[in-house]
């Protein structure tokens, strides 16, 4: 049998690895796929069942997919940003709070630490020794009021480069029957259903949830939608003829 390993090591080497939680690219990118490929699908449907041509739909499904690309992009920039600068006033809030009542904020995080489990005296040096770095002791007051880690905030970067390249994917996967030449609505909704399936999987495959009840729930929210947009856009086709 090998030999455990040295209660002193870091238990990362040897034992388990976390994903990245905070730089904000999975969620942007799970978003983006879901969403290009739902919006392209659902818009497919609907002008496909109203009786377009496959030049109407390669280019209504090709405008939809670079407006909603440029949207989610700019969209997920924004959010991070506002988010990151949230957590930046209220670091200086902290941070103000620090200056004026130091006993009061080293006493508050003494409580925190003691509902956490601590004894009152542990708590109590565990609080001092944080409060003997201003900026420590913001950081570790901020992460336990709040929740959130002022240093690991997310790149609205990555998060709008994530989004922008996953919509553009998932919202270009329901045209290809069209790209390739083919007219029927059928099959490119059946092309974009697959993808649907696809997408899914693989986002279940990062939460380490089943890769089948991801599909299958995915695929569900996207026939929603399209059945909704088809709907409209046959009882439009049939007003209009």
């Amino acid at each position: 049998m090998p030999d455990a390993p040295a209660p002193y090591r870091d238990p990362h080497e040897y034992d388990h690895r976390h994903s990245d939680v905070s730089g904000g690219w999975l969620r942007a990118a799970v978003f983006g796929a879901m969403d290009g490929l739902v919006t392209n699908i659902a818009l497919i449907a609907g002008i496909g069942a109203a009786g377009a041509s496959r030049g109407t739909i390669i280019l209504t499904g090709l405008a939809g997919l670079v407006a909603g690309a440029f949207s989610m992009a700019l969209g997920e920039y924004t959010s991070v940003t506002t988010q990151n600068e949230q957590v930046d006033k209220e670091a200086a809030v902290e941070r103000g709070a620090q200056v004026r009542n130091p006993q009061g904020e080293m006493h508050e995080l003494s409580g925190m630490f003691q509902e956490m489990g601590m004894s009152a005296q542990t708590a109590e040096r565990a609080a001092a020794e944080v409060h003997d770095n201003p900026e420590r002791a913001v950081r570790v007051h901020i992460t336990q009021e709040l929740g959130v880690d002022p240093e690991s905030k997310p790149s609205p970067w990555i998060a709008a480069v994530s989004s922008f390249v996953m919509f553009s994917l998932g919202a270009v996967i329901p045209l290809l029957s069209f790209l390739f030449g083919s007219s029927q609505l059928w099959l490119g909704l059946t092309v974009g259903g697959v993808g649907l399936l696809i997408a899914g999987a693989f986002a279940a495959y990062f939460t380490g949830k089943a890769w089948w009840r991801g599909a299958i729930r995915q695929l569900l929210f996207g026939a929603i939608a399209v059945a909704a947009t088809y709907l409209v856009g046959h009882l439009l086709g049939v007003q209009a003829g």
